[in-house]
């Protein structure tokens, strides 16, 4: 078991969701990425996705791709980010999730990337582009080196796809609360329990609901769909807004909140 496994192990013991936080790496700079994810690690969140910064994100809203043009401007690279979380390993044992499209990976190389990442301390891989299909060459490197790979499942998946993505995710499954991009949204999607119960037919895999998830309200309204929930753009839109010396502890009391309402006492 790596360490999204194991924590996802102690969750389900304490009867607790896992409460993941998604940040573009290298936004505003990688040493803000840093020590975010290491204050987040001491007020307990679970698990931290570090996106990688793509010229063309397909599956990003508006506040995603803003903050990945700003770290690309700043010359932010898979091989950075991988730095990065060797770093982050010094201090933190929290579990590492790379956000990446396949392009990055392609051109690092799939065997060297998945022999990189593994140095590196990561420990999951998402990849928005890639359908299980078109990743069993990625998935047979990810497995040999015990690192999983996570598929993302839709309201708009079929029987057919979700058993596919059932059977080829690890560590959890990314269920993509609505169609469309990543972004705020201020009311709570329809159908999140069914589309939840669509997939617990095929496997008892923890499964993590991600996309417009803005705020405690929703937090709390949702936390009893699924094993947990994946915010980011609010989260970016936060430290959008308080730049300078105000980012950290603005961002990381925002996040607090966010986390109290996760959690089963919130």
């Amino acid at each position: 078991m790596n360490r999204i496994d194991v924590r996802f192990k102690e969750l389900r013991a304490r009867r607790e969701k896992a409460f993941i936080v998604y940040l573009t790496a290298g936004y505003p700079d990688l040493s803000t990425t840093k020590k975010l994810i290491l204050e987040m690690a001491k007020i307990g969140v679970d698990i931290i996705e570090l996106g990688v910064p793509f010229s063309d994100p397909l599956a990003d809203g508006p506040i995603i791709q803003q903050s990945s043009q700003e770290a690309l401007k700043k010359g932010v690279s898979l091989a950075g980010i991988l730095n990065l979380a060797r770093a982050i390993r010094m201090d933190s044992d929290i579990p590492l999730v790379l956000m990446s499209y396949y392009n990055p990976i392609n051109a690092y190389g799939l065997k060297r990337f998945v022999r990189d990442a593994k140095r590196s301390g990561i420990d999951g891989l998402i990849v928005p582009d890639l359908p299980p299909e078109e990743g069993r060459n990625l998935k047979k490197e990810m497995e040999r080196a015990e690192l999983d790979l996570i598929f993302l499942a839709a309201p708009t998946s079929t029987f057919k796809r979700i058993r596919k993505i059932a059977d080829a995710s690890r560590g959890f499954i990314y269920y993509v609360s609505l169609t469309g991009v990543t972004g705020v949204r201020k009311k709570v999607p329809p159908g999140i329990k069914e589309g939840i119960s669509r997939i617990r037919r095929y496997t008892d895999k923890p499964i993590c609901i991600g996309f417009g998830i803005s705020n405690p309200a929703q937090v709390k309204l949702m936390r009893g769909f699924g094993d947990g929930l994946i915010v980011g753009s609010a989260i970016i839109q936060v430290m959008e807004r308080n730049q300078g010396k105000r980012l950290i502890p603005e961002t990381i009391a925002f996040v607090e909140k966010l986390l109290k309402a996760c959690k089963k006492d919130g």
